[in-house]
């Protein structure tokens, strides 16, 4: 199996590409795997003290593969992923390095809720970002209510899980969800920037802060993404899923019915 995720280590810095640029890094259950396998590795690392996620090619991440969820017994087999995806929620929680999310193009579905449960997200101005499970009948995973909660609130973030609507970097923004809104081509260098002043800063104070206000959010966390899990199974055997998933393919909008 070809590594789908490039990892970069110089001094104390770790760098993630997501790199299935022809996908727009669309992750199937392989990438999820892996994903959930190199943060727990990073995790572990202590030489290692800032973290930064990027996406090759057009965008950050466009979710969860959706062709791939047409085959029940393929590589987004649901019983798996959910495990890996609980894993990497939780590992990136609680993770000791300072994490950096460079966001340009799509950050949808599941990228969104990566790209949010880092500590810092910068993300260009024409950005995509949004919790858009809803549009093929599932929830949010990866820890996307916790995270989608954190950082904007449980009333909007009902709304924007409810309506899956797309937010630019500038909108994004102005409610809290990211944290720095660039010019389109920036956040790449943004991020690099940013990564240099956090490892020019007493890094070992900073990660005790995050340890200290993460503390009391892991029991939510795992209360989360087993709710998440038993949900997204339900889900995934739903009327509304597949007719979710069948129109997403043909590119027509879905009839959903509730079911």
């Amino acid at each position: 199996m070809t590594k789908q995720i490039d990892v970069e280590i110089e001094g104390r810095l770790a760098t993630v590409t997501f790199n299935q640029p022809e996908t727009m890094n669309a992750l199937d259950g392989f990438m999820m795997k892996e994903l959930a396998d190199i943060v727990d590795q990073l995790k572990d690392n202590s030489s290692v003290h800032v973290v930064l996620f990027k996406g090759a090619g057009r965008a950050f991440s466009a979710g969860g593969n959706v062709k791939a969820m047409l085959d029940p017994n393929g590589p987004m087999k649901m019983e798996d992923i959910m495990v890996d995806l609980s894993r990497l929620a939780l590992s990136m929680y609680s993770m000791p390095q300072i994490t950096i999310a460079s966001v340009h193009g799509a950050a949808a579905g599941l990228g969104c809720s990566i790209a949010i449960a880092c500590d810092v997200v910068i993300a260009e101005e024409s950005s995509k970002i949004a919790m858009n499970f809803i549009g093929i009948g599932l929830v949010p995973d990866g820890g996307g209510h916790f995270f989608l909660k954190e950082r904007v609130g449980t009333a909007r973030a009902k709304q924007l899980i409810w309506s899956g609507k797309v937010l630019d970097g500038k909108s994004a923004m102005q409610i809290g969800l990211v944290d720095e809104a660039v010019a389109d081509g920036e956040a790449w260098n943004t991020a690099q920037q940013r990564a240099q002043v956090i490892l020019n800063s007493p890094t070992a104070a900073m990660a005790a802060t995050k340890k200290i206000l993460h503390a009391a959010g892991i029991a939510e966390l795992e209360q989360v993404v087993k709710l998440e899990s038993e949900a997204q199974a339900a889900m995934r055997s739903s009327t509304d899923h597949r007719e979710g998933v069948q129109a997403f393919v043909e590119k027509r909008k879905p009839s959903f019915i509730g079911q």
